[in-house]
């Protein structure tokens, strides 16, 4: 495949015999953009875990204190009570059976799905369609809650969820290109800091192998691991 002569240049700009600082390669990526588009910048973090042992599959949510710079489509799936509370809350659909017969027919047009606990026996069967997509609501990322204004308040100020692969790897965006490299460093490090948090007591070896940092269709920037406490 031919590379372009952006991506040549892009490319002559990363020292890939070096671990850039958190601070450097937040300043870096946007130097090495060649989209046109505001393009997402993320952050692949591969850790030393065995994601088939329950106690090391991490997963867990974290409010980037500048947001990811995208708005995410919220569906809240509640009964008639809770309707009126997710609607003022912002959230783009809210409802219950519509919803699960357009879900189960194929539609899945949201980036985050919250229900409250009382209609998950319902929405249970949507596992197969949900899942494979991470949109599954789920306790432990607080997507399954009787508050459902304070879940949709989060989700759209900034909260996201991450989980580890089978490989051992996180994949989350932090930012966009045009936020400045102060805000995708401050981003960055509190993504970085709750997996740490997260670190599991059976985790043998070194925990955090190794962060990449890379916008769309950029070259990855590996960051140093060394000056994150872990």
């Amino acid at each position: 495949m031919a590379i372009s002569k952006k991506r040549k240049i892009a490319n002559a700009k990363v020292d890939t015999n070096k671990a850039y600082s958190l601070k450097d390669a937040s300043s870096l990526v946007k130097d090495v953009n060649t989209t046109k588009f505001d393009a997402s910048v993320d952050l692949h973090i591969r850790l030393g875990v065995d994601p088939k042992k329950a106690d090391q599959a991490i997963r867990g949510t974290v409010t980037l204190p500048h947001g990811t710079g995208k708005t995410k489509k919220v569906l809240v799936l509640c009964t008639p009570d809770k309707e009126e509370a997710a609607k003022a809350a912002g959230a783009d659909h809210v409802g219950l059976d519509e919803y699960i017969t357009k879900i189960e027919g194929g539609w899945v047009d949201v980036d985050v799905i919250i229900a409250t606990p009382s209609v998950m026996p319902k929405i249970g069967k949507l596992g197969k369609v949900l899942g494979p997509r991470n949109l599954m609501p789920n306790p432990k990322t607080g997507t399954v809650t009787n508050d459902v204004t304070n879940a949709v308040n989060e989700v759209k100020g900034g909260k996201i969820a991450f989980k580890v692969d089978k490989t051992g790897i996180i994949h989350a965006s932090i930012g966009r290109v045009s936020f400045g490299s102060d805000k995708i460093a401050e981003n960055s490090l509190e993504l970085i800091n709750a997996i740490i948090k997260l670190k599991p007591a059976t985790a043998k070896g070194t925990y955090l192998k190794g962060v990449s940092m890379a916008s769309s269709m950029s070259p990855g920037i590996a960051v140093d691991t060394k000056s994150f406490v872990h």
